[in-house]
Order: C-alpha cells, then structure tokens, then sequence
C-alpha cells in the first residue's frame, strides 16, 4: 500500500485519531525496532480499544518521527492526518500529547510492540489508565525492549486534534525539507540558508565541538555538548534533543518549545544528538517560538516539572510565558 496524508478537515469531526510514536534513548545501541513493530503497535490499539481507528498523528517533528504513521498506513489503510503533537522533538511521550495528559478524567489506551528478537527482549504491552501513569509504564518497556520500542496511543476524536495540535505541522516541515533538497546541489552554505528562510530560523552561533557527552539513564540520553565559537562556547542541554542553550556567562539564548537544531557545516543537514562528533564544524541554529504553533502537550504545566528535574534547568518559565 501507499500511505495517505490528509488535512484535518478531511476527517469527520468524531473520527477516531491516535497518535503513533516511538519511545526511547535513540543513541542506544541494543535496540532494535522493525517496520512491522510500527505496524503491529497500531493493531494493538485497535483490538483493545472499542471504536474503529480512522487516521493517526505524530507527536512530534522529528529526526525520524516526521513519518511514524506512515508504515501503519500503508499496511493497513488508516490516514495520516497532517497535524503534530509538537512542532519540534521532545523528550516525553506526554509533552506530545496534546494536553491529555493534564486531563485527570480522560483514560488512554497505549499499544507497544518491538524489542531485540536476538537478545529475547521482543515484547507487547497494553496499558491503560491516564496519560501520566501508561506513559511511565511505556517508558520502562521500553528499557526492557532494549531502550527503543513502537507504541500507538491515545485514541481520541477528531475534533480534539483540530483544537489543540499543530494542524499542517507535516507540510511545514515537507516545505523545509523541499527548500534543502533544491539547495543540496549549490553547496553545504545554500542548504542552511534555505533552512534560515524557509523555517524563520536564526543562527546562534558557528564553531566546533569541544565535548559532546552523554548517559543513558531511564531510556533517556542525558548531557551536554560545548562548541567553541570563538568569542563565547555555547553550552547545549540535551535530555534525548536539544533542550536548551547558553553562552559562557550562563545567559539563556535558546529553551524549548524553540526549535534548536545542530547543523553540519559540511553537508548543511541537521545532527541529532549521538551525531555531533567532537572537532565537527556545527552551526547551531533557533526558531523562536513566537514563530511556531504552540501545541496543547507544549502549553501543559503537568508536563516539565520531571524534564526540570532531569536537567536541573528551567524550561517551564520560558514555554509557559506568553
């Protein structure tokens, strides 16, 4: 099959929509997630939630995340609905869960499948309960799956997405991908001017990598990465993406929900954490928030007290302040 990618307004306002997902450290090294892991999580859901599932969403805009549904729909018919949890990557299945997981009343379903066949590791989970308490239970399968697993989750009504996701967050980034592709050929300087334009995006800074470190803790990567850009070296927070970043006074210069993204002054082409190599050339770029749609799971106080806690940092002052 092929998948199907529709608007919104496409759907019926009480069609069902989950969202599919992957949790989990993605610079581990024992984990191991199969196309028909994405496609068997969604088949989970359904055989275990009393309603027919229509189309699914993304929680986030991501390194691969961008494309979660798309194996499912191919597979088995259902849409993917142009909409996303969150404009950019985070760490927490329940910063992309479009505010559910402040919702004391609503009760979820999440449906995971996969793990490391080899190591007998392969596992299927269904939970239900709150937003807060399945995802905790998600998080610590996927530790036990080898620290990556598939998970689809959160059926809820059409209506609902349209509300509180970023509805076109699929397009935008299609757009920027397009922008890159059609620059690639002029040079590594075109693709990131082409990035700067097309996602209202700023740079922060240009230098290399001094040290770039990480633990994996909880199915999370926790650390940080410095790059030298001459006048200041920028400090670069990461718990799973890029969480926030300063100079060497300690001044803030970029926190979540803006998108902040490590670029290889090489290729143009954007780096997730595990990538950025020491002595790389990296230009380290920002898109203000005032820039994105901020999402209901963005704008819900519930979801940064645990990620504070995880960096010792301040996230929630700046995403909450208007």
């Amino acid at each position: 099959g092929v998948p199907k990618l529709v608007t919104i307004d496409e759907l019926a306002p009480d069609d069902i929509v989950i969202t599919c997902s992957a949790i989990g450290a993605p610079s581990s090294t024992g984990w191991q997630m199969l196309p028909e892991d994405y496609i068997r999580s969604v088949q989970l859901l359904q055989e275990n939630f009393d309603g027919k599932v229509v189309g699914s969403i993304t929680p986030q805009n991501g390194c691969s995340s961008s494309i979660n549904g798309w194996i499912a729909s191919a597979a088995l018919g259902t849409l993917v609905v142009d909409a996303v949890g969150d404009m950019r990557a985070h760490p927490t299945g329940k910063m992309g869960s479009l505010g559910l997981s402040g919702l004391s009343e609503y009760q979820t379903v999440q449906a995971a499948a996969g793990g490391n066949r080899a190591h007998g590791k392969y596992l299927e989970v269904v939970a239900r309960g709150s937003v807060a308490a399945t995802s905790n239970i998600l998080r610590t399968v996927s530790v036990e799956s080898g620290n990556f697993i598939t998970c689809a989750r959160h059926p809820i009504q059409a209506s609902y997405v349209q509300k509180t996701a970023a509805c076109g967050g699929i397009s935008q980034a299609m757009r920027v991908g397009q922008a890159m592709l059609e620059a690639e050929a002029r040079g590594s300087e075109a693709v990131i001017e082409a990035v700067l334009a097309t996602a209202q995006a700023e740079v922060i800074g240009r230098g290399r990598v001094q040290v770039n470190q990480y633990v994996t803790q909880g199915a999370f990567d926790l650390g940080h990465c410095l790059v030298d850009c001459g006048k200041t070296t920028l400090k670069l927070h990461t718990m799973n993406e890029w969480m926030a970043v300063e100079d060497s006074d300690q001044n803030r210069l970029s926190t979540f929900p803006d998108v902040i993204c490590v670029l290889d002054a090489r290729t143009g082409l954007p780096c997730n954490v595990f990538q950025v190599l020491v002595d790389m050339e990296v230009v380290v770029i920002m898109v203000h928030k005032r820039h994105l749609t901020l999402t209901a799971g963005v704008l819900d106080p519930t979801v940064y007290p645990e990620v504070e806690a995880a960096l010792n940092l301040s996230i929630a002052d700046y995403a909450l302040a208007k």
